[in-house]
């Protein structure tokens, strides 16, 4: 007897803890409707019209659960009648923020896009604006390189050109003063 019931424990168990998604189901309520105006302030008046969810209306007067509006989209011109006061909101209706938001989110992702693309061209025209630049900057440097070597060329010549003027001097010198200038011989006085 003590098995059957604990049997019976773990079925109940079993039942109350298993999630029970047979039984509820999820839905979503929508504040999209069309609402009747009236003729007058009650149901026995007669419907003028169907006003759908999102139409703005103007309010001129309030009594016992009914509004007086004038819409202020009308295509036939200006319509007034009653309405339900309660089916009535401030606010723009949930169907329509979402098709407004719809649209600028499409609207923000088309501009994105376009931010997006321009953005890969500036990238790209900065890519080969570096490559030219680099470019550039390497024939400059080598040209930079031929002309430090030319320099240094140029300096020794320079320098060997004084040198060799410096060396001509000494030997016109030395070959004039043997030339023009043999002492003569002293005699040597005797006393």
């Amino acid at each position: 007897m003590g098995r059957f019931w604990k049997v019976i424990g773990l079925a109940v168990l079993g039942i109350v803890f298993v999630p029970q998604n047979g039984l509820a189901s999820k839905a979503y309520v929508t504040d999209s409707f069309r609402i009747s105006l009236r003729r007058g302030p009650s149901i026995e008046n007669k419907i003028l019209r169907f006003i759908p969810s999102g139409l703005p209306v103007e309010i001129n007067e309030s009594r016992d659960g009914w509004s007086r509006v004038r819409l202020l989209d009308a295509q036939d011109g200006i319509l007034e009648g009653w309405v339900l006061s309660r089916y009535l909101i401030k606010r723009l209706p949930w169907e329509e923020q979402a098709r407004a938001l719809k649209e600028q989110n499409a609207a923000l992702k088309e501009q994105l896009a376009t931010i997006d693309r321009r953005w890969e061209e500036k990238i790209q025209q900065e890519r080969e604006q570096a490559l030219q630049l680099r470019s550039e900057y390497e024939r400059i440097k080598k040209n930079a390189d031929r002309l430090s070597e030319e320099n240094d060329i140029l300096r020794s010549s320079k320098r060997k050109k004084w040198f060799t003027a410096g060396g001509l001097v000494l030997f016109s010198g030395l070959v004039a003063g043997l030339i023009v200038g043999k002492p003569p011989r002293r005699r040597r006085l005797s006393f």
